[in-house]
């Protein structure tokens, strides 16, 4: 039975931690190729499992040191049809390798969770297209149809939730929520933005957010914000006003670099660890249900460190093991 479907921790206010940014870790830190930014097709061998289990240790262990809370997302951003085939995955092969992302999700939560450092598995969904930019848009109608086996594979693995991360789009947002629903999973959107604060089509966070509250009766359990730095949204973020209280997370990346920028660098810009953890300590006097802190492209273990270090006060766990 998967641990908490039905109670999810981080609906309290207390506070949870989310890991960096898995693919520019991999690539820039580890030396690995990730064909198409595909951290899932790691897990097709012993070496791949293995770096992807080193990769999320230190970020349960880390956990512990602060007594905090951890959602731990799975290795699946790019694991939806289009980018599977791209990397010869049909459909009964992407299900077992999204399934095999939460059983080690699952190993993890086994050997690290405690009493203090609850730890949730959240199934990651991706965009269908690219993060970046909109080329071809779903309608909501289309975007059910084609998440929906990712997440029937998720739910099957006895994942806790669903996370659909750098959406860039409300539609396709709308749409994995309905498919989350019709299958009894919780679900979490995280919209992209650019340096203006808003969505790639141009379109407000508010309004997206609202939109799709409208169309799915409040659907996502809370909202995210990731793969922009906070120096692209907190203009957006100053108004007192109600919408901003279903924001529960940040994911912001390193560098300060516009998405179009970053496509095309060749080195990575990790950016100020400690000046992100400062800006993550500001924002949350903007955002009243802010409780879960992680990074995304550029940042890794030392950034979240540095956020936890910034807003958090480190105490000892107690194993429940």
């Amino acid at each position: 039975m998967p641990q908490y479907r039905q109670n999810l921790p981080q609906l309290s206010s207390d506070v949870f931690l989310t890991d960096g940014g898995l693919e520019t870790s991999l690539i820039f830190h580890e030396g690995l190729d990730l064909p198409d930014f595909a951290a899932f097709d790691l897990l097709k061998d012993k070496q791949g499992y293995q770096a992807l289990y080193e990769y999320f240790q230190k970020y349960a262990q880390l956990a512990q040191t602060y007594g905090v809370g951890l959602i731990l997302e799975s290795a699946t951003w790019r694991a939806n049809p289009d980018w599977g085939t791209k990397l010869g995955y049909d459909a009964t092969a992407l299900a077992a390798v999204n399934q095999k992302a939460i059983a080690l999700l699952h190993t993890i939560r086994q050997q690290y969770e405690t009493e203090s450092s609850r730890m949730v598995i959240s199934g990651c969904i991706g965009p269908r297209g690219d993060g970046y930019q909109v080329e071809t848009a779903m309608t909501p109608a289309e975007a059910q149809v084609y998440h929906l086996p990712q997440i029937e594979a998720f739910r099957n693995a006895e994942a806790d939730m669903v996370s659909a991360v750098t959406m860039t789009y409300a539609e396709e947002a709308i749409g994995i929520t309905r498919a989350a629903h019709l299958v009894g999973m919780p679900v979490v959107i995280s919209f992209t933005v650019e340096t203006d604060g808003k969505l790639p089509t141009g379109q407000a966070l508010k309004d997206a957010i609202t939109q799709v509250d409208t169309a799915t009766g409040n659907g996502p359990i809370y909202y995210m914000i990731n793969c922009a730095h906070p120096s692209h949204f907190n203009h957006v973020l100053s108004a007192d006003e109600p919408w901003l209280t279903r924001i529960h997370g940040l994911r912001a990346n390193a560098s300060t670099k516009s998405h179009a920028e970053l496509d095309e660098a060749e080195e990575l810009d990790d950016g100020n660890p400690q000046e992100l953890g400062q800006q993550y300590l500001n924002l949350s006097d903007a955002l009243p249900s802010l409780n879960i802190l992680g990074g995304c492209c550029g940042t890794d273990y030392q950034h979240i460190e540095a956020i936890c270090k910034a807003c958090l006060q480190p105490r000892p766990a107690v194993h429940l093991y």
